[in-house]
């Protein structure tokens, strides 16, 4: 395992769920009033909650054979397709498709899909959120707090290199986003850019489902141990919830693992089989509205929920997204 050199900056090492944030919206609270600030060591409000879950989800999505997101953009919100701004797709996507593609049956197997090797970890990380009256504001270095990665650039001899030769590295990057603490949803819904979607609460960006080309980006491109890698800005980051989190929440019942630029929350819901939502569960943005744990307060809300199927987590913003600082892809 390889150890990056930490910088003077104290890691906030925080679990998937394992900070309280506090509502700076209770009973008697004015502006006038200090935000409340997720600290580690902080008892977590539940790991999860079985709070308006189905028994069964509609279906179950094999890992083995997992419907292909290639040619699903569309220019209105449509269930299965990601809502996307750009239409034109002239970047490149990875130099050579995987056996673990199955053109025939418009399938991918996640089981025998190639991954990066390294297991590097970033004692540099952290990951703070503040509460306010109105806002949300995620300061990050958009590590992975908790989870390692793999080596990138890849290296000559990584057997995944045949299929992605990603020559970027990965970076600290101080990130701060601003948030609406109290979403709500726009008279319409709004399509989803490249880049970063929102941030989970690992502290690291995800980014919509597909890569430069247009094409399935969970199943094409070549990433690391926790489905992640690295831009052309050098920003790591994921496209979907990646495997690392689904692996570590609970069973059963609902989980926050982060947030959409929107400021509506990104749930991992397992029914009382274990099992994700199929697309056919939730709305054309990916989502549906049920009563979930936000800030430590059972609510009816709407939330985007995690599937195995493209687009992964939000097909398109119910919400009016807050603006994320640019860089280089």
């Amino acid at each position: 395992m390889i150890t990056r050199s930490a910088t003077s900056r104290t890691a906030l090492a925080l679990a998937l769920s394992g900070v309280l944030v506090l509502s700076a919206c209770a009973s008697g609270s004015t502006d006038s009033e200090a935000p409340a600030v997720a600290t580690p060591g902080s008892e977590p409000t539940t790991a999860a909650s079985a709070i308006d879950i189905p028994d069964e989800w509609s279906g179950i999505i094999d890992a083995t054979a997992i419907p292909l997101g290639d040619d699903k953009t569309s220019t209105s919100p449509a269930v299965d397709y990601l809502y996307s701004c750009k239409t034109d797709f002239s970047g490149r996507g990875p130099v050579n498709g995987g056996p673990w593609i199955n053109y025939d049956k418009g399938t991918w197997d996640s089981t025998t899909k190639a991954i990066v090797e390294g297991e590097v970890s970033w004692p540099q990380a952290f990951y703070n959120e503040e509460v306010g009256h109105d806002t949300r504001t995620i300061l990050t270095a958009n590590l992975p707090a908790e989870q390692m990665t793999g080596t990138f650039p890849i290296a000559d001899t990584d057997p995944a290199k045949e299929f992605d030769r990603n020559p970027n590295e990965i970076d600290e990057k101080v990130v701060e986003l601003t948030l609406n603490v109290g979403p709500e949803a726009a008279a319409e819904p709004s399509c989803v850019g490249m880049g970063a979607v929102g941030v989970l609460k690992n502290g690291v960006y995800f980014y919509n489902a597909v890569d430069a080309s247009g094409g399935d980006a969970v199943a094409h491109e070549t990433q690391d141990l926790c489905d992640g890698h690295p831009d052309g800005g050098d920003y790591y980051h994921y496209h979907g919830v990646p495997s690392c989190l689904l692996d570590a929440a609970p069973e059963t019942g609902s989980t926050l693992v982060g947030y959409a630029l929107d400021g509506f929350g990104i749930y991992i819901e397992r029914d009382s089989n274990g099992n994700l939502p199929t697309n056919a569960d939730l709305d054309e943005c990916h989502g549906r509205t049920s009563t979930v744990l936000f800030d430590g307060v059972e609510q009816e809300m709407y939330h985007y929920s995690a599937t195995l199927e493209f687009p992964f987590t939000v097909g398109c913003y119910v919400g009016d997204p807050a603006p994320v600082p640019s860089h280089e892809h």
